[in-house]
């Protein structure tokens, strides 16, 4: 058991890898399963601090790819949930669309958010709001956290070297 946890390890330190688990991670923890990729983006750019730039990018395309998903859930929840709710009499459900709606697709920076983040994404789907400029909006947003939680670990590194 002991060669087979050394064998993956070994295999995991090699930087396709590594990144291409990142992408994954990454991509799971957008949808609304209840992961971080942070831990792993700052234990592979601790690792190999010369791929910090690509694994930024890596984690910000699946996390952005996996807003995608939840955005594509949204969309298909919509039919399910009238159906089975009268949501156009709730008050929440007024409110969030008048204020989605307003915001439009811009909305989607909030994306990036820990709680909050996941289900906007499936709620800009559920309302419709189109698809591209939210994932743009998602990436911009995705992108900037990684980016401030990668240099900011690097800042701490530095402090502590």
């Amino acid at each position: 058991m002991d060669n087979f946890f050394h064998t993956v390890l070994l295999q995991l330190s090699e930087p396709v890898y590594a990144l291409a688990l990142l992408f994954v991670v990454a991509l799971l923890a957008a949808t609304l399963l209840p992961l971080g990729s942070e831990p792993l983006l700052l234990a592979l750019i601790t690792l190999q601090p010369d791929l910090m730039g690509s694994a930024v990018a890596v984690a910000t395309l699946g996390n952005t790819l996996g807003g995608m998903v939840g955005w594509w859930m949204g969309r298909g929840a919509q039919n399910w949930v009238a159906r089975r709710f009268d949501v156009a009499q709730s008050p929440v459900h007024a409110r969030a669309t008048r204020w989605l709606q307003r915001l439009g697709p811009a909305a989607c920076l909030g994306a990036w958010l820990p709680v909050l983040g996941d289900p906007l994404c499936v709620l800009a789907g559920y309302l419709r709001l189109p698809l591209f400029p939210c994932a743009a909006f998602m990436a911009i947003g995705k992108g900037a956290r990684y980016l401030l939680v990668a240099f900011g670990w690097q800042w701490v590194l530095a402090a502590w070297a």
